[in-house]
C-alpha cells in the first residue's frame, strides 16, 4: 500500500486490489491474483488466526470434488447437474463449481493438504449428503484448517503484504463501483481510510446474527456492510441448521452420531430425561435415526415426519424448556444393549464392518473414528468420562450476496467469494462448499487479472459524506444509553430463536420491528471507549444483516412460500402435523415437481426490495476445440 493522502482528516492508502479476509477462499483468491500479475495487492483481516476456515471442522470435515477413483462414472456435466438440482441454483454457477473442481483440489493436495490416496495414486472417496457418487474426502476433523494453513504459506512465500487487526465498517461505493474501505483498528478504535479498484470480499457467512451457532466466536461476518454499500442478496431464506457442541463449537456429525450416543437433559434441578425414548417411537427405530443423523447430519425438513430430523426438534424442545441438552458417550441410549439384529440393516452392517460393535458408544467412536475423540480431548473435553453439551445451532448459509458467473457482485469491482457469496441454493452436498470457496476464488482472481489490473488511479472525491457518516458514528459512541454487547446478546437471540429452524410469521414480523427500531435508534446504542468501537459496529453490521435476511423469510412467506431445506414455515392449515407436537409443527412442504424460483434482495435507504426469477440454466456453449483455442489465445476464454 501507498500513502493517499486524507480524506474527512482521516489518514489514508491506496492500493490497486484488496482482498478482505483470511480464510481459505481470501488466501487463494491473494495467491491467485499475485501470480496473475497483481503485484499491487494487500490482504485485510480483524485477525488472521481467526475465521470459519482456520477454526471449524467436524468429525470428518468433508471436501466435495468430482472423482478421481475408482470405476464411477462421472463428470464435469454430472457434477454441475447435481449441484444444480439443489434448487434454486444458478446453472452456470454450478459449472463453475464443476469445471474448476479437479484443478482446485489437486492444486490444494500438491501443496500438502492430506487428503488420502490409495497404493495406487487415487483420490479415494466417500458418499455424503445429498451425494449420488463417492466424492468426498477429507484431511480429517481440520480439513479447511489444513487448508487454510497451506494456502497462508503460499501467500507469505509470495510474499504479499497483510495488513492485521482491522475490522471493516464500511464500502465506499460510487456509481455502482468499489472505491475503498472504511477501517478501524481493531484494538485502538483508529480509523483507516484503503482506496482500491478491485475488492475480494472473502468475510465468511453472517455468523453474528445468531446466538445458537457453530460458527467460531471468531466469526462475525460482513455481509451487512454489503447490503449497505448497495450489494444484492440472494437466496438469503436457505441456511444448513444442525446438533452441534456448544463448548467447544463443533458439529457433531458424522461418527458421533454413528456410534448411537444417549441423549440426555438436565433440569434446573439436576434430573435427567432420557427424552427420545419419551416420543412415540419403537427404540430399535430412534435408534437407527440416531445413526442416520451422522450423514443426515443438517436438520431437513423432508425427514421430520418419521425421518432422523426429529432428533433436532426434540433437542430443540427441550432447551425450550428451559432443560439443557447433552451426548453421553459412556452409555447406551436408556442404559440398554444395543439390539443390533433389531435396528436397521444400513446401522447394523456399517458399524460390524467397522469392528464398531463394543458394549458402550465410546468404545465405538474409539473403534470407528479415533481422532473424533482425540479432538475433544484435545480440547479438554474427555468423551470417555463427561458428557458434551449441544444444541440446534446455525452452521452455514448456503445463500448470500449475489454473484455472477465469474463472482463479480453487482458493484463493479467488488468480489464476494467463500460462504458469503451465494453460490448455493436450497440443498447442497456435505463438503461442497470448500470446493466452492476454492472455484469462486480462482474466477474472480482469473476475472480481476484480465480486466482489472490496467493503468488506475485512486480516487478519493466524493467519499467525504460516507466518510463523515461513519465519523458521527464515531463521535457519539459514548453517548448513548443502551449497551452495545447487551443489545448485541438480545438481538442474536431473538434471531435464534424466531428467524431460524422454525419460522412463525407473526414471530418474524415481530422481530423485525425490533430490529428496525434498533437500527432507527442506533445513536442511542454505546460502547465504553474506543477500545470497544468494534463491538458497536460488529452489532451494527449485524443489525443489518438480520434485518434484510428476516425481510427475506417475511418475502418468502407472503409469496406463499412453503417449509424446505432447513426451515419449517408453520402453516394453520398445513396438510403435515408432526405426531405428539405443538401447532408450530403443522406446515406443507415445498412441491419439488414445480420449477425452484431464486429470490433476490436488494436494501437501500433502510429498505429493501425483492424479486424473483429463475435459475439460470446449465449452458451448453460450443465446445468445438479450434473455437475455443481460437478465444483463448485471444483472452484466455475470460469474457
Amino acid at each position: 500500500m501507498r500513502e493517499y493522502g486524507v480524506i474527512g482528516g482521516i489518514k489514508t492508502y491506496q492500493v490497486q486490489t484488496a482482498v478482505l479476509g483470511t480464510g481459505a477462499a481470501g488466501y487463494n483468491a491473494a495467491c491467485l491474483l499475485k501470480k496473475g500479475g497483481a503485484d499491487d495487492l494487500v490482504i485485510i483481516t480483524e485477525s488472521r488466526n481467526a475465521g470459519t476456515s482456520r477454526n471449524a471442522g467436524s468429525d470428518k470435515q468433508t471436501y466435495y470434488k468430482l472423482s478421481l477413483a475408482g470405476d464411477d462414472p462421472d463428470s464435469v456435466f454430472s457434477l454441475a447437474s447435481d449441484l444444480f438440482a439443489g434448487r434454486a441454483v444458478d446453472g452456470d454457477i454450478a459449472l463453475c463449481e464443476a469445471a474448476l473442481s479437479s484443478a482446485s483440489f489437486l492444486r490444494l493436495a500438491d501443496m500438502g493438504v492430506p487428503f488420502p490416496v490409495n497404493r495406487y495414486g487415487e483420490y479415494i472417496g466417500y458418499k455424503t449428503d445429498h451425494d449420488p457418487h463417492r466424492r468426498a474426502t477429507s484431511a480429517g476433523p481440520y480439513t479447511s484448517r489444513f487448508m487454510t494453513e497451506c494456502l497462508e504459506k503460499e501467500a507469505e512465500s509470495l510474499g504479499i503484504e497483510l495488513l492485521d487487526g482491522y475490522q471493516a465498517v464500511r464500502l465506499l461505493v460510487k456509481n455502482e463501483e468499489i472505491r475503498g474501505l472504511f477501517l478501524i483498528s481493531r484494538k485502538s478504535g483508529e480509523p483507516l481510510i484503503v482506496l482500491c479498484s478491485s475488492l475480494v470480499f472473502a468475510t465468511g457467512g453472517p455468523a453474528g446474527i445468531y446466538s445458537a451457532s457453530v460458527y467460531p466466536e471468531s466469526q462475525f461476518g460482513a455481509t451487512g456492510i454489503a447490503f449497505e454499500a448497495g450489494c444484492m442478496g440472494r437466496n438469503l431464506t436457505e441456511w444448513q441448521y444442525g446438533l452441534a457442541s456448544v463448548k467447544p463449537r463443533w458439529n457433531v456429525s458424522g461418527s458421533y452420531m454413528q456410534v448411537i450416543p444417549r441423549f440426555v437433559s438436565i433440569d434446573e434441578d439436576g434430573r435427567e430425561y432420557d427424552f427420545l425414548s419419551e416420543y412415540a417411537y419403537p427404540r430399535e427405530k430412534m435408534l437407527s435415526l440416531i445413526f442416520l443423523k451422522g450423514y443426515q447430519w443438517p436438520f431437513d425438513v423432508r425427514k421430520l415426519k418419521s425421518g432422523s430430523s426429529i432428533i433436532d426438534i426434540l433437542c430443540y424442545l427441550q432447551i425450550e424448556k428451559g432443560r439443557r441438552v447433552y451426548l453421553d458417550f459412556m452409555h447406551n441410549p436408556d442404559f440398554q444393549d444395543i439390539p443390533w439384529d433389531k435396528i436397521s440393516d444400513e446401522a447394523s452392517c456399517y458399524l460390524k464392518a467397522a469392528g464398531a460393535t463394543g458394549d458402550t458408544p465410546i468404545e465405538r467412536l474409539k473403534k470407528l473414528n479415533m481422532p473424533a475423540y482425540s479432538f475433544y480431548l484435545d480440547k479438554g473435553v474427555d468423551l470417555e468420562n463427561e458428557y458434551l453439551e449441544i444444541s440446534l445451532s446455525a452452521q452455514h448459509n448456503n445463500g448470500g450476496l449475489a454473484i455472477d458467473s465469474w463472482w463479480q457482485s453487482n458493484i463493479k469491482g467488488l468480489f464476494p467469494v467463500g460462504e458469503c457469496a451465494a453460490s448455493h441454493g436450497v440443498y447442497r452436498p456435505g463438503g461442497s462448499a470448500l470446493n466452492a470457496g476454492q472455484c469462486g476464488s480462482r474466477r474472480a482472481a482469473s476475472w480481476i487479472c484480465q480486466h482489472r489490473l490496467g493503468p488506475w488511479s485512486a480516487d478519493g472525491t466524493e467519499l467525504e459524506d460516507e466518510v463523515n457518516e461513519i465519523k458521527n458514528l464515531i463521535a457519539g459512541s459514548e453517548n448513548g444509553t443502551l449497551d452495545a454487547r447487551e443489545v448485541y446478546k438480545h438481538v442474536r437471540e431473538m434471531m435464534s430463536l424466531n428467524g431460524s429452524v422454525i419460522r412463525n410469521e407473526d414471530l418474524i414480523e415481530k422481530t423485525l420491528e425490533e430490529i428496525t427500531f434498533y437500527l432507527s435508534n442506533f445513536s442511542s446504542i454505546k460502547v465504553n471507549g474506543k477500545a470497544e468501537l468494534w463491538i458497536l459496529f460488529e452489532l451494527r453490521n449485524a443489525l443489518i444483516t438480520q434485518k434484510v435476511y428476516i425481510e427475506s423469510m417475511l418475502d418468502y412467506i407472503l409469496h406463499g412460500g412453503k417449509s424446505r431445506g432447513s426451515a419449517l414455515y408453520s402453516e394453520e392449515n398445513g396438510n403435515i402435523h408432526i405426531d405428539g407436537l405443538d401447532n408450530r409443527f403443522t406446515y406443507s412442504l415445498e412441491d419439488e415437481a414445480r420449477p425452484s424460483e431464486i429470490q433476490e434482495a436488494r436494501y437501500m435507504d433502510g429498505k429493501t426490495e425483492f424479486s424473483r426469477r429463475m435459475p439460470n440454466p446449465i449452458p451448453k456453449d460450443d465446445d468445438f476445440f479450434e473455437n475455443v483455442w481460437a478465444r483463448y489465445r485471444e483472452d484466455r476464454c475470460v469474457y
